[in-house]
């Protein structure tokens, strides 16, 4: 009963948490000078410096449909479909999730362990007995950095993947730009487009908020640093799937 219990204590806490950290939101904006400073670099480091390995993924995943689903479909007089195809895995499923992904390897284990860190230190302590609160100038503008990045990069994965397969597609049928985008527009619906964002967003979410909750979690041994790292890798993980199931249900079930 005891292991039950424990993870969904964790789950209920990490939902009050968010709700103090969307509610911290107003503050930050309203007097949050001193934290822009964080904001903006926590923005730089998971949004402009993952831009690397997120146009590497998307142009190999863009290209893998085009390799793989041209031939095929090519064998049953359906190259149309490879339009959507191409929406339905870079836009749709593997751009937001893979990008969560990606954050949690980078980001949801700094910020965790950040965290840890200054707890360790006393430095949290430090903030409260001078009247800071450490919702609003150490959480917040962490929770909006990572979900503006999740969102900016899911747009960007989606872009790239979509013009890279456009390139590879010329290997093995050349075709004219307008045509190729137009069939591509005409594949693309507002659900498609919807989702991916809800999705984006959710991810950003649940990533900022289990790492900054597991962050806060630890007591006073500094071997529970890495521990925290390593409990929100695995609690984002296993949130961004259960919420990704849940959402890609929901589309089928009621967008699609």
């Amino acid at each position: 009963m005891r292991n039950l219990s424990s993870p969904a204590r964790r789950l209920f806490y990490n939902v009050g948490f968010f709700g103090r950290t969307i509610k911290g939101v107003g503050a930050f904006i309203l007097r949050g000078q001193a934290a822009r400073r964080i904001l903006i670099m926590q923005i730089l480091f998971t949004f402009v410096q993952a831009w690397g390995i997120f146009s590497l993924l998307a142009i190999g995943i863009g290209a893998a449909v085009n390799v793989i689903g041209i031939p095929f479909l090519a064998r049953i007089s359906q190259e149309q479909l490879i339009y959507s195809l191409l929406i339905s895995i870079i836009t749709r499923e593997l751009g937001p999730l893979l990008g969560a992904f990606i954050i949690i390897a980078r980001s949801a284990t700094a910020i965790a362990t950040e965290i840890a860190g200054m707890v360790i230190s006393h430095e949290v302590e430090a903030y409260i007995s001078i009247g800071v609160d450490p919702i609003e100038y150490l959480a917040v503008p962490r929770f909006l950095g990572v979900t503006i990045s999740m969102f900016l990069l899911n747009v960007y994965f989606s872009l790239f993947g979509l013009v890279g397969s456009f390139v590879v597609a010329q290997i093995f049928n050349a075709m004219p730009a307008e045509i190729y985008f137009d069939n591509l527009l005409q594949s693309l619906y507002f659900q498609d487009i919807f989702i991916s964002i809800v999705k984006s967003i959710a991810f950003g979410m649940i990533i900022s908020v289990v790492a900054i909750t597991e962050g806060f979690s630890v007591e006073r041994a500094s071997t529970e640093v890495p521990v925290a790292g390593l409990r929100a890798v695995s609690s984002a993980f296993a949130g961004c799937i259960v919420v990704d199931i849940l959402l890609s249900a929901l589309y089928y079930m009621v967008l699609r």
